[in-house]
């Protein structure tokens, strides 16, 4: 049986603090028992440095749904060539604090300070295949992300 999470600051505070100690500067807390659960929610801590390489999800069923706990980040959707077709600032405590991400679109975040967001999309776990990744944006590790993040960053200056 699991035991009962109160989603409250202390958490959002580890979690980002976790995340600042983690390679990818990334962290997530799991609300969901398993990657095999077919809804899941869990909590997804950004640093600014982090580079999430722009991305979709083919499988009609991977709709994202993402809720800004703390924090900022900028939200970009891609057409197939690159180009940012669309950008928004989602904030907590503000006008737009979420998203909610249709299977089969080109998307990435940029974190603009260290943000926590909930986030929910159907099960189960499935990572993101070569060929949902943007073959035109630099892969996680390449010398060229530093270059391209700060890219993505300067559209919401």
């Amino acid at each position: 049986m699991s035991t009962t999470t109160f989603i409250d600051q202390a958490l959002l505070s580890a979690l980002l603090d976790e995340a600042a100690q983690s390679p990818r500067l990334r962290k997530n807390r799991n609300f969901h028992a398993d990657d095999a659960a077919s809804c899941h929610r869990l909590l997804n801590a950004l640093q600014p440095d982090t580079y999430v390489q722009p991305h979709c999800h083919f499988s009609e069923d991977k709709d994202e749904t993402m809720v800004v706990l703390s924090g900022r980040m900028g939200v970009l959707i891609f057409n197939k060539d690159g180009m940012v077709i669309s950008q928004q600032v989602v904030a907590a405590g503000t006008d737009c604090i979420g998203v909610n991400i249709p299977s089969g679109v080109i998307h990435s975040l940029v974190a603009l300070e260290p943000t926590v967001f909930f986030e929910a999309k159907a099960g189960p776990y499935v990572p993101v295949a070569d060929n949902e990744r943007a073959k035109w944006a630099p892969s996680e590790g390449d010398e060229a992300v530093e270059i391209y993040r700060e890219w993505m960053r300067s559209l919401f200056d």
